[in-house]
Formats: structure tokens, sequence, C-alpha cells
């Protein structure tokens, strides 16, 4: 997993999710010093659910299995070995580690594929309304002068799994209720599609008036960052004006 968390920009976050689990679990730091440790027997059944489920994974060459059955194994031994009052305390921690497992590439490329064509076609709508001649053809969007693709990267896919990992820490961090929480956590989906429209829009726009090299190289990298950036700091902003409604 660490492998693919240094190789694949898709999961890149997969190096912040442990770390955000741990502060979590040091911010219950002292209810769980409060909480009596009995040991619960019966969490040894879902330590083994774990390893039977490592096991299925392995045989049948499944990494998503093989990887989440580490947190499955996780929640056994909190149970196993300090029971029921501390399992509660610290399910948030125990469960935002799954944000850390790669998801199945058959789910990725379900997900990528459509956000592709959507962002295609939002930015050549855009692109036509000021005024630039362009053709749509699938995820190729078509210049008098050049042609673009929008790959995955530009697709949002890729901002939306980090930022979904970064808006489950924000809404419990920012100490909400339940359902703004998870309307938070759901303003990810269109911040990410957004944010990635106006990149393929502002590359869009380059590639017209200054030619396709100006699009790709540092640029394309910049934007691809900045657009990081932009998708955070609207997500924080949404966060503080759902935070303040009654």
């Amino acid at each position: 997993m660490i492998k693919d968390w240094y190789t694949d920009d898709n999961y890149s976050h997969g190096f912040l999710v442990p770390l955000i689990a741990g502060y979590f679990l040091f911010e219950r730091r002292e209810e769980l010093k409060k909480t009596l440790v009995l040991p619960w027997a019966p969490g040894l059944f879902l330590i083994i659910a774990g390893i039977i489920q490592l096991t299925i994974g392995w045989l049948a060459t499944e990494y998503f299995t093989m990887r989440s059955s580490l947190v499955v194994i996780i929640a056994g031994m909190v149970l196993y070995f300090f029971g029921k009052g501390v399992f509660k305390k610290a399910l948030l921690p125990v469960l935002y580690l799954i944000l850390m497992v790669p998801i199945p590439y058959i789910i990725y490329d379900a997900i990528a594929f459509p956000l592709k064509l959507f962002v295609t076609k939002v930015s050549v709508v855009f692109l036509k309304t000021i005024g630039i001649v362009v053709l749509r053809e699938g995820n190729i969007i078509m210049f008098p002068a050049t042609t673009l693709e929008v790959a995955d990267a530009c697709s949002g896919i890729r901002s939306l799994l980090s930022l979904i990992a970064l808006a489950v820490a924000y809404a419990f961090i920012i100490n909400v209720s339940p359902l703004k929480r998870w309307i938070i956590i759901l303003s990810a989906i269109p911040i990410a599609v957004l944010t990635n429209a106006i990149r393929v829009i502002g590359t869009g726009i380059l590639a017209q008036y200054l030619g396709a090299r100006a699009a790709e190289g540092f640029f394309h990298e910049f934007a691809g960052l900045a657009v990081f950036a932009i998708a955070m700091v609207m997500l924080m902003g949404f966060g503080v004006v759902v935070k303040k409604w009654k």
C-alpha cells in the first residue's frame, strides 16, 4: 500500500490517513483513560474474520480485500484486548483507516470515465460561451490549432479521493451535527468536479491563444496543485458556512 501511495498520485493522501486517525485517537485520550478496560472474547471472531478475508483476497489476488482486512483485524484486536467501551471511543479512528486503502480499479474506472465526460462537456460549453471555437468528441477537446485530452487526472477523481478523506477529517474536527457532517463530506464531490472543470477551461484557453505547449509541462503540474489548493479553501469555507447554519 505504501508503494502505491508513493507511486500513484491518486492515493498519495494515504500517507496522511494514519496520522489523522492517530490525531482522532489522541483527541479522545482523556475519555479513553476513564474507560474501563474489559477484554471481550467475541472480538476474536472479528480477528479471525479479518484473517479469512486476507486469505480470500490473497487467493483471488484482490488487493482491496487483502488491504482492507487490516482494518477489520485492528477493529477485532481493539475489541478482544480492550473491550466494547474502548472500541466505541476508538471507532472513528479505526474506521477512518479504510480511506487509506486504494479502491478497486473497477470502481475507479466506473467513477473516472463519467466524470471525464461531464467535466469535458461543462468545459466545452463554457469555452463556446466565451467565443472560443471548439468541438468535443468524448473526452477529446478539439481546437482549430490543437487537440486536448481530458485524462483521469483532470476528471476530478484524483481530487475527489483526497478531498473526501480530508472532508471527513474536517467535518469531525470542527465538531458539527451528524447532518452537517454529511453535508460537508458530500460537498467534496461538486467542489472536486467544479475545480477540475476550471482547470480544463484554463488549459483550453492557454492552448487556444498560446499553443499546446503552454498548457503542458510546468503549467499542467502547477495547475493540479493550484486546483487542489482552491478546492481545500472552498471546502473549508463551506464548512464554516455550514457550521453557522441554525
